[in-house]
C-alpha cells in the first residue's frame, strides 16, 4: 500500500533521474513545490518546457544558445586565433568562470566512449574540422578529462587536427592548489612532475 498520491511520486521519481538528486532530494524537492503558492510551480514548468523549446546549438561552437550564434562566438574581443575543444557545455562554463582564457571554443558534445556506444561521428568532430579547415585558427587547446575517454577522444582529436598544420596542446595536468603529494594518486604525481615548469 502506497501512502503517497501517484501525482507526487511520479514528481519525485523525475526529479529523482537528475543527476545528483537523490530519493531524500527529490521527495524534498516536490514537496517544497507543494507548500509554494500554484505560481511557483507553474513558473518551473514554463521555464522547463521553454528550455527545451528555445535553446539549441550554436552553429559555430555547437555550444548550447538561444540564438543563432551564441555570445562568445559573436563577441569581437575574443582572441579568434585559439580555440579550446572541451566535451560539454558546462567545461565552458568553468573555464570561463576561472577567467585565464579569452579565446574561442568548441563543444564536442560528449566523449568518445566504445562502452556506451558514443563513437567519433556521434560528436560535433566533424564541424571542429571543418572550422580548422575554413578558418584562421593557429593553436588548438585540447580540454577533455583527464580520464581513459578523454584521453582517447584527446588522442583521436590530435590525429585528426595533425594534418591541418595547427599548433594542437593538451590542457596541463596535476595536482590540485591545496592538495597534498601524500593523498595524490601515481598517475596525478606523475603528470604533475612531467609537467612542471621553470620556477
Amino acid at each position: 500500500m502506497t501512502i503517497i498520491p501517484k501525482s507526487i511520486q511520479d514528481l519525485i521519481d523525475e526529479f529523482a533521474k537528475l543527476p545528483g538528486i537523490g530519493p531524500k532530494t527529490a521527495q524534498r524537492l516536490t514537496f517544497y513545490l507543494l507548500r509554494k503558492p500554484d505560481k511557483s510551480s507553474q513558473d518551473l514548468g514554463i521555464a522547463a518546457e521553454n528550455l527545451k523549446k528555445n535553446i539549441g546549438f550554436c552553429k559555430v561552437c555547437c555550444n548550447f544558445t538561444d540564438a543563432e550564434i551564441c555570445t562568445i562566438c559573436v563577441d569581437s574581443n575574443r582572441e579568434r586565433e585559439i580555440l579550446c575543444v572541451v566535451s560539454e557545455p558546462l567545461d565552458v562554463v568553468a573555464i570561463e568562470k576561472s577567467g585565464g582564457y579569452k579565446g574561442l571554443y568548441h563543444v564536442l558534445g560528449g566523449i568518445i566512449s566504445p562502452v556506451d556506444g558514443i563513437g567519433p561521428d556521434d560528436l560535433f568532430i566533424a564541424q571542429l574540422l571543418t572550422r580548422l579547415k575554413v578558418g584562421d585558427i593557429k593553436e588548438v587547446i585540447i580540454a577533455t578529462n583527464p580520464n581513459l575517454e578523454g584521453e582517447t577522444t584527446a588522442l583521436y582529436l590530435q590525429q585528426k587536427i595533425s594534418p591541418l598544420e595547427v599548433k594542437i596542446t593538451r590542457i596541463a595536468r596535476g595536482l590540485p592548489v591545496g592538495g597534498d603529494l601524500e593523498y595524490a594518486d601515481e598517475i596525478t604525481l606523475s603528470r604533475a612532475l612531467e609537467g612542471r615548469r621553470e620556477y
